[in-house]
C-alpha cells in the first residue's frame, strides 16, 4: 500500500515564471528507500519541499497517509508535518543547543514553543532521544553544543531529530552533499538500515547516483523538471543515466 501518492504535480516559484515541476508522478510504498536523482536544476529540491509544503505546488495532488496535502492549512498541515521527518544538506541544527536539546526539538510539534523552551519535555522523550543517539553512534556527545560536532557527527544528530517525530515518511534533501564519500556511505546505511527497523519509508533528493543505485530500492530521474526514468533501481542503466543528465552543464 502506498504511503505516498504523487500525481502530475506541477509547481513554479512566481504566477508568471516557468514551471519547476511538470507533471510529476510517483507512488512511495511501506518498504520503500526512494531515490530522486537528476542534473541540478532538474528540480530535485523543489519536488522533495513540495510533498511537505515548503513549496506550494501549482496544480496536481499529493496524498500523504491518505491526506491531500495540497488542501491542507493551519492546523491540518501541522498536523500532517508532524509525521514526515526531514533530514537537511546543511544539517539546520542550532549550533549553540547541546546534541540533546537539537534532537528533543524534534518533539516540537508535539510539546509546543513553551514547552520546548523551558527544556520540559516528558521522561519518555528523553529516553527516546537517548536511544536515537545510542543507535546514531553519539551516545558520548549527549551534551556537547551542535557547533562542536563534525560533519558526519552533525548530521547523524539530524537523523535522530528526523526519527524522534516517529515519522511515517522519511525525507532526505541532500543528505551527504556536504560530506566526503566514506562519511556518506556510512550515513546512507544508517539512514537505511534504522528505516528498516522503524518501517519508515524515506523520499530522498540526492547528487550521488552511485549511492541511490547502491542504497535505493527505487529511482526517480528528473530533466528539467521532466519524468526520464522511474522504476526499480535494477532496471536503471548507463544508456538511461546518460539520458537523464544529457543537459548537465559541467
Amino acid at each position: 500500500m502506498s504511503v505516498l501518492e504523487v500525481s502530475n504535480l506541477h509547481a513554479r516559484y512566481s504566477a508568471k515564471g516557468p514551471d519547476i515541476l511538470k507533471g510529476i508522478s510517483f507512488d512511495v510504498e511501506g518498504d520503500d528507500f526512494f531515490a530522486i536523482i537528476g542534473p541540478s536544476g532538474a528540480g530535485k529540491s523543489t519536488l522533495i519541499r513540495c510533498i511537505n509544503r515548503l513549496v506550494t505546488p501549482t496544480s496536481g495532488r499529493i496524498v500523504f497517509d491518505g491526506r491531500e496535502m495540497t488542501t491542507l492549512s493551519g492546523k491540518g498541515l501541522r498536523r500532517a508535518r508532524r509525521d514526515i521527518g526531514m533530514i537537511f544538506q546543511e544539517f539546520n541544527l542550532i549550533n549553540r543547543m547541546s546534541v540533546m536539546d537539537n534532537v528533543l526539538s524534534g518533539r516540537l510539534g508535539y510539546t509546543g514553543n513553551l514547552r520546548t523552551l523551558f527544556r520540559a519535555f516528558p521522561r519518555d522523550d528523553i529516553d527516546h532521544a537517548l536511544k536515537l543517539l545510542d543507535r546514531v553512534g553519539l551516545s558520548d556527545h549527549v551534551d556537547k553544543r551542535a557547533d562542536e560536532l563534525s560533519g558526519g557527527q552533525r548530521q547523524r544528530v539530524g537523523i535522530a531529530r528526523a526519527l524522534m517525530q516517529n515519522p511515517k515518511l522519511m525525507l532526505l534533501d541532500e543528505p551527504t552533499s556536504a560530506l566526503d564519500p566514506k562519511i556518506s556511505k556510512e550515513i546512507m546505511g544508517l539512514v537505511k538500515s534504522m528505516a528498516e527497523e522503524l518501517n519508515v519509508p524515506c523520499l530522498c533528493n540526492i547528487h550521488d547516483v552511485k549511492l541511490a543505485m547502491e542504497f535505493c530500492n527505487k529511482i526517480i530521474g528528473l530533466q528539467d523538471g521532466v519524468t526520464m526514468f522511474a522504476g526499480p533501481t535494477e532496471q536503471m542503466n548507463e544508456a538511461k543515466l546518460d539520458e537523464i543528465y544529457a543537459m548537465e552543464v559541467l
